[in-house]
Formats: structure tokens, C-alpha cells, sequence
């Protein structure tokens, strides 16, 4: 496996990673917390932050060329989710798992 690929593969098990960790966190911990975790601005945050990972890993899988561009936008809005979450607070995993995934995307889209 080539350096580029083994990259590629991290990038999509930590887009998978933030897919899965802001969905599960919109739909659990942040309705069962209400009040801000419930805000409008917040749950969206998290479910663009959810599908653009999504779809960067599957544009990635798939080897498509609009991959690295996908993935600059993704590491924009993980890094926006990520600040979100902090704002609102109790929610350290996202943050962790959106900052990691803008991390990897930001090597990707380069």
C-alpha cells in the first residue's frame, strides 16, 4: 500500500468517525440534554458536519475527483462543528472526532 493510500484510508476512518459521532450526539446525548444542546443552530451544525464527512469518505472510496475539493469543505465545517460543540459544551468526543477529520481532510484537499 502506498503512502497516498494509506493516508486516503485514514482520512476516510476519521471522516466515518465524525459521521458517526456527531449523528449519534445530535440524536441522543443532545435532544435527552435539551435546552442549548437542542438549539436549531447546534443540531444543524452537527448534521451538515455529519453528511459532508459522509459523503468526502464516499467520494474517496470510490476514487472520484472532486475528492480532494469535497474534502477542503469538509475540513471547514468540521472545523466549525468542532467550535460549535465546544461553544455549547459536555460534548469533548465530537469535538475530538470533528478535529481529527478536518485534520485529515486538510491533507487530502493539499
Amino acid at each position: 500500500m502506498s503512502n497516498a493510500s494509506s493516508e486516503m484510508q485514514s482520512c476516510i476512518d476519521d471522516c466515518l468517525a465524525c459521521y458517526r459521532s456527531c449523528l449519534s450526539m445530535a440524536t441522543g446525548h443532545c435532544l435527552r440534554m435539551g435546552g442549548k444542546h437542542a438549539e436549531e443552530q447546534h443540531l444543524t451544525h452537527m448534521h451538515a458536519c455529519a453528511e459532508i464527512c459522509r459523503t468526502a469518505s464516499h467520494l474517496m472510496v470510490i476514487g472520484s475527483k472532486h475528492a480532494p475539493s469535497v474534502c477542503a469543505v469538509c475540513a471547514e465545517i468540521c472545523e466549525e462543528c468542532a467550535k460549535e460543540c465546544e461553544r455549547v459544551g459536555d460534548m469533548d468526543d465530537c469535538v475530538a472526532a470533528c478535529r481529527q477529520s478536518a485534520e485529515s481532510c486538510r491533507k487530502m484537499a493539499a
